[in-house]
């Protein structure tokens, strides 16, 4: 892992946090395995003011292009729960997908149970997308 633990920027890291918190009620088994793996990574995460914030770590509203350990590749973009849509490759934070990747950088390789199975994912890409300045509680 390039910068040893994963990185949040603070408000984000407030935000994650309310929402986590909020979401316990997922009756899906593997959601919320993904959930608690992801709430003990943020234990020893670096959270960062906006302006110490690398341009290369999985945000939200980051577009990240991963490739898997069986060589497909797929770009998508981490968004808040309310502004998902698969359609467009727009994955909440609160899927597994979402939490693999989550405050990892470029070069990263993130290893996570999804429900096909365990998968090493790369992180190839990050593009910051335009940051919500007002991040909203809306599941």
């Amino acid at each position: 892992m390039k910068y040893g633990n994963i990185i949040l920027e603070k408000k984000e890291y407030v935000y994650i946090k309310r929402i986590l918190n909020i979401s316990g009620y997922s009756g899906d088994y593997q959601i919320q395995k993904s959930l608690t793996k992801f709430f003990e990574e943020l234990k020893t995460a670096h959270i960062l003011d906006e302006e110490d914030m690398p341009d290369d770590v999985v945000r939200l509203n980051s577009v990240v292009t991963v490739r898997s350990d069986n060589d497909w590749e797929r770009t998508l973009q981490i968004v808040q729960p309310m502004d998902k849509d698969l359609k467009n490759n727009k994955i909440s934070i609160l899927t597994p997908m979402g939490t693999a990747l989550f405050g990892y950088s470029v070069e990263d390789t993130v290893k996570w149970e999804f429900p096909t199975g365990t998968k090493a994912l790369e992180i190839v890409e990050v593009v910051q997308m335009e940051k919500d300045k007002n991040l909203d509680l809306h599941l």
